[in-house]
Order: structure tokens, then C-alpha cells, then sequence
């Protein structure tokens, strides 16, 4: 992809919110599918750190804010982190240091963020998507990050990941994730497919149509939706209680996983083995 059309494809580097919704599907033991309106940010952290963006609202108080603490290891700058993980699993050339880093993540409300999980798009300096770091949070107050990287990643090309983190009770540990994104000037899909021994079971995307993180737009998105990331929680434990009623089986928590973060590899094609 030349300089160009990695300019095309994503446009100006600014802040951008994107309205859409979040799909959810498990396939068995029961049936259980669910859809919800939402919305999110996509954040240039670079182009950020050199110019900062009132709406961003980075580290502040309002309404809705960006806090760099909601992110890796907790620390006062995220970008930093991302670039340490990035080094750590022998990802890093410092020509990453003039593309850009997109993340696409839940703001906090009032203070207050869930995020079950970040996407962290990292370019190279003419624009090529470099990395995917899916950035996983569970409600026990855990954290985990599945790297994507390697010459076949790129927007439509299917990832795989073991599964290594717990996050829902209703989901033995073990299995692969399988990661698919797009992105267009305007438009941004992250799927996320859980198989286990026996092949499918979970379907997740998150999608929306994106346009500029403005004061309007700000506006819009607290007015429709004034609480969002409570409503997160809420809903996550709404559908649980559902998955108890069906009486899909409850596992226990197991050990967090000793590594910070596990790195992915490209799907195999139809007529190769599946990849654990």
C-alpha cells in the first residue's frame, strides 16, 4: 500500500467518535444472541501527544475523557506502555515512531470507564498497519493483550490467538481467538470469534460509522446514551444472569495467565491444519 492510499483510507489524523453498535452471538449450549447500540473513540495518540484536542479531554475531568491510567499498565502515558510491549516482543523499529497510533476504546463517563476491550492500531511510518493489539479487560479487574503482527496482518486478513485469558464465567479457558478488521475512511468493523475443541461458539464484532470527536458530537453521544460505560456493566451481568437461566455450564476463575501479554499468528488457509 503506497503513502497515498494509507492516507486515503484512514483521512485526516484527528480524533474521531464512531456510532454503531456491538454484536454478540454464542452458538451452544443455548442459543444466546444479543445486539446494543453504542459508541467509541478512535484516538490518534501521536498526533495527540503533539497536539492535544480540548474534546479529548486527556487525564481531565468531564463528562466524558480519555485517561491514560485505563490502559496497559496503568501508568501516565499509554502510548509509552504500548511502545515497551511492542519492544519487549521484538516488534519495534523506531521508524514506528512517525506513524501513527490509532486506539479505539470507550471513553470514561463521569469518571468512570469499563472497557472490555481496546483496539490499538499501529502504522508504520507510509501508513502500512504494523501490529494490532487487542487489549482485553474482565470484570474481576483483570488485564491481558493479544499482539497481532507479521507480514500476512492487514485490514481484512483473519488473525489467531490461543485464548489464554478468563473473561466470562460461561467460557471454559482454552481455544483460539479468531480477529478480523476493516477500516475505511469512514467506517471501522473489529470481529472477534471464539472457537473451542469443538469449533465455533462465540461471535462478537464492534462496528460504527465514524466522523470527528467535536463538541457537537460529544454532545450527541452524552445525550443519547448519558451513562454508557454503566450501562457496559450492566448489561454485561443482564446477560449473564440470561446465560444462568438457560443453564449454559459456570466455570470457576482460573490463574491469570504469567505473561503480560500472547502473540498471534495469521489463520491458516481452508486446506491447512487450524492452529491452536
Amino acid at each position: 500500500m503506497s503513502l497515498a492510499q494509507a492516507t486515503d483510507l484512514v483521512g485526516p489524523v484527528r480524533p474521531l467518535i464512531g456510532f454503531g453498535q456491538v454484536r454478540h452471538t454464542r452458538l451452544r449450549p443455548a442459543r444466546h444472541a444479543f445486539a446494543y447500540p453504542s459508541y467509541f473513540w478512535m484516538l490518534p495518540l501521536r498526533a495527540l501527544a503533539r497536539q492535544p484536542v480540548d474534546a479529548v479531554r486527556r487525564n481531565a475531568r468531564g463528562w466524558l475523557s480519555f485517561h491514560d491510567a485505563d490502559h496497559g499498565a496503568g501508568g501516565p502515558d499509554a502510548l509509552a506502555w504500548l511502545d515497551g510491549l511492542l519492544r519487549e516482543a521484538g516488534a519495534w523499529d523506531e521508524a514506528l515512531t512517525r506513524g501513527e497510533v490509532w486506539l479505539q476504546t470507550y471513553p470514561r463517563v463521569l469518571g468512570y470507564a469499563f472497557k472490555p476491550v481496546s483496539f490499538w492500531y499501529v502504522h508504520r511510518a507510509d501508513g502500512v498497519l504494523h501490529a494490532i493489539v487487542a487489549e482485553v479487560n474482565n470484570t474481576f479487574g483483570e488485564r491481558h493483550c493479544y499482539l497481532l503482527q507479521g507480514p500476512s496482518l492487514g485490514w481484512g486478513s483473519e488473525q489467531q490467538a490461543a485464548k489464554v485469558f478468563h473473561v466470562s464465567p460461561f467460557c471454559a479457558l482454552g481455544g483460539q481467538y479468531r480477529f478480523r478488521f476493516l477500516r475505511t475512511r469512514d467506517r471501522v468493523v473489529a470481529r472477534v470469534d471464539h472457537d473451542d475443541a469443538h469449533g465455533p461458539l462465540i461471535e462478537t464484532a464492534l462496528s460504527g460509522a465514524l466522523e470527528p470527536l467535536t463538541p457537537r458530537a460529544v454532545r450527541r453521544a452524552i445525550w443519547r446514551w448519558p451513562l454508557m460505560t454503566w450501562g457496559v456493566v450492566a448489561r454485561i451481568h443482564w446477560q449473564a444472569l440470561k446465560l444462568w437461566l438457560k443453564r449454559v455450564p459456570f466455570h470457576t476463575k482460573p490463574a491469570h495467565p504469567p505473561a503480560d501479554f500472547v502473540s498471534g499468528s495469521p489463520a491458516p488457509s481452508p486446506q491447512g491444519p487450524r492452529t491452536p
